[in-house]
């Protein structure tokens, strides 16, 4: 008689950035809680994102549904750090260069 396994193997990896995936994809669980939350089935998910096995999302979203408070504490994180990374590039960049060229092409005759 086979062994009944009572464990479930979550296919969650978390990268050298923190970034938490779909193990063999570069999905982030991110993507795939906020189409969940946004009312995507896993039919529909897997749609969006056809690499990913739809036991995979099974798996994530029952992983999501058993430990929302944790999962949503690392989505919070994940979005300040987007913002803050967002806000460095923003004051490392000048738009000035960028605006004067675009200045200059609208000047041009149309051809």
């Amino acid at each position: 008689m086979a062994e009944f396994e009572t464990t479930q193997k979550v296919p969650l990896t978390r990268g050298d950035d923190g970034t938490i995936r779909i193990a063999g994809s570069r999905v982030a669980l991110d993507s795939l809680v906020r189409e969940f939350k946004d009312g995507a089935t896993a039919e529909q998910i897997q749609e969006d994102f056809p690499s990913l096995a739809l036991r995979d999302i099974y798996a994530a979203i029952a992983y999501y549904l058993q430990d929302t408070e944790v999962v949503e504490e690392y989505l919070h994180r994940q979005q300040a750090d987007a913002k803050q990374i967002r806000s460095e590039i923003e004051r490392g960049q000048s738009s000035e260069t960028l605006r004067a060229r675009l200045r200059q092409r609208r000047a041009l005759p149309i051809k």
